[in-house]
């Protein structure tokens, strides 16, 4: 028996046990834990209690929507913006060190907090009132490095043998994009999309902040139910939170199942 284990932690096989022990812990554990929640009511019994008073209370419902189109309007500018961004920092004729890649991947480095009371420290020395334009501001400039690194990170490993044949075979600079760039880079554009819609989504510190908290979001709802001690519709909530991610996490996978190349900055 002492033999086993020694040989079991002289494997390889070995060097998986803290993932697995940390997964159990902070992930699994806690998943099961908002799952067992979301289907007890208030008394104890299992229900669906809960997603039914979902279904039935108009203010969360539209602060779920309301939530959805803030998430789609700040992707848009986040492709907008990040692409010809990620293209420009991709090509070796317009950028030739990698310092420029860094400054742009800085910000990420940075804690969301620090840079959202920045931005409310900008728009309070220009006199700006805070709100809705706020808002889109303050996600965009918070989340657009994670739409930058994806798409730069697939138009870096284009091979540039293709552009320079479609080049010599008399394609034009939009016929190239649209047929080699953008297909290529489309990896890196849904893990962007990802990254971006889905934090959107679940957020709350952003709009608190950049809102003076006169705009909701569906992360909002989530955090004051569980402050309310309202655990099982806040799991609830969290669950429906999490079968949206799930939904949208099929679009980064191909036909074969597995996940698109190019669509991680973790």
């Amino acid at each position: 028996m002492k033999r086993k284990f020694t040989l079991y932690f002289s494997s390889r096989k070995s060097f998986a046990l803290p993932y697995i022990i940390f997964s159990a812990i902070f992930v699994i554990i806690p998943l099961l834990l908002i799952a067992g929640y979301a289907f007890i009511d208030e008394n104890g019994t299992i229900s669906l209690s809960n997603f039914i008073n979902f279904s039935i209370n108009s203010e969360t419902n539209d602060t779920f929507i309301y939530s959805l189109g803030v998430a789609i309007i700040t992707t848009f500018f986040c492709i907008l913006l990040g692409y010809p961004a990620a293209w420009i920092l991709s090509n070796k004729k317009y950028n030739k060190s990698h310092t420029i890649v860094l400054l742009f991947l800085l910000p990420m480095g940075v804690n969301i907090l620090i840079r959202t009371l920045a931005s409310v420290a900008l728009f309070d020395f220009l006199h700006i009132p805070l709100g809705e334009e706020a808002l889109i501001f303050g996600m965009v400039y918070n989340f657009i490095p994670f739409m930058i690194y994806p798409i730069y990170n697939s138009l870096a490993k284009i091979d540039r043998s293709y552009i320079e044949a479609a080049q010599d075979l008399g394609a034009t600079p939009v016929q190239i994009f649209f047929k080699i760039t953008l297909p290529f880079s489309t990896p890196g554009l849904m893990g962007g999309i990802m990254m971006v819609f889905m934090p959107v989504v679940s957020t709350f510190a952003i709009a608190e902040l950049l809102t003076l908290n006169s705009i909701k979001l569906f992360g909002t709802t989530i955090q004051e139910s569980i402050s309310n001690s309202m655990w099982n519709y806040g799991a609830a909530l969290s669950l429906i939170m999490l079968l949206l991610i799930i939904v949208t996490s099929l679009f980064n996978v191909d036909e074969k199942g597995n996940t698109l190349e190019g669509g991680t900055a973790w």
